[in-house]
């Protein structure tokens, strides 16, 4: 069953840009093409919708004060040129925020975010999976080689400027890249930023409070930023243990 999805947007060429990413999705359908909330507050109560792409900045009625007045919203990717609504957003339990220009790997990543939490066993949808072939390793480049790193081994990344410090089972391995690079080679399903400065797996966390995670002995801190969109998925995913 394909997943049913509408894109809310003051700005045609930013419906357009969105639209022909999707369209590259076989596994959802557009139903609808909104330029502000009055038009999507028509389509939501005529239609179902599972999954709405949601700019922030539009005339008259926000996107975030819109999907404050829905009793029962459907699940939300946010859609933004702005930063700073990133943390009001994520109280509003969005599935993502998505900075413009959208890229199709940064959008691949919001969507298995979608499937993730839509999904009863954290399961990537079909429909993804089969448009996407993901390997299970990346290479990164390290004294002059090009070093092959296997996901399941990988148990956090911290970010050191301009460089990468991947602590990993039996082998440590620094890269020069910064951590957002490196965050959108890595699958959204199987690891979380957590700060700005560190990324780890999820299925290598022992323990978690609101403040931190550990990984072993390691005490990692949550980012203030990350606190509600780092929660929701470790409540989730360790719920179904």
């Amino acid at each position: 069953m394909k997943t049913k999805c509408m894109i809310v947007d003051d700005e045609p060429l930013a419906i357009d840009a969105l639209r022909m990413l999707l369209e590259k999705f076989k596994g959802i359908e557009i139903m609808a093409a909104c330029k502000d909330s009055f038009e999507a507050l028509e389509v939501l109560q005529n239609k179902k919708i599972d999954l709405m792409f949601l700019d922030i900045q539009m005339p008259e009625v926000t996107g975030l004060n819109f999907l404050k007045s829905l009793n029962h919203p459907p699940k939300v990717i946010l859609t933004t040129a702005y930063r700073e609504y990133a943390l009001d957003a994520f109280e509003l339990d969005v599935i993502d925020y998505m900075l413009k220009p959208i890229s199709h790997e940064r959008l691949m990543k919001a969507i298995n975010k979608y499937y993730e939490y839509a999904s009863s066993d954290l399961q990537i949808s079909d429909s993804v999976k089969n448009e996407v072939e993901e390997d299970d390793y990346l290479y990164v480049k390290s004294d002059r080689k090009m070093k092959k790193v296997l996901f399941k081994d990988i148990l956090y990344i911290e970010g050191l400027k301009d460089y990468v410090h991947i602590i990993a089972n039996q082998k440590n391995i620094i890269t020069k890249h910064t951590l957002s690079e490196l965050e959108k080679k890595l699958p959204a399903v199987k690891f979380i930023r957590i700060h700005r400065s560190c990324i780890v797996a999820m299925d290598k966390i022992t323990a978690f409070t609101a403040n931190e995670v550990e990984i072993g002995t390691e005490e990692l801190p949550i980012g203030r930023s990350y606190k509600n969109e780092v929660m929701r998925a470790l409540k989730f995913k360790f719920d179904k243990l």
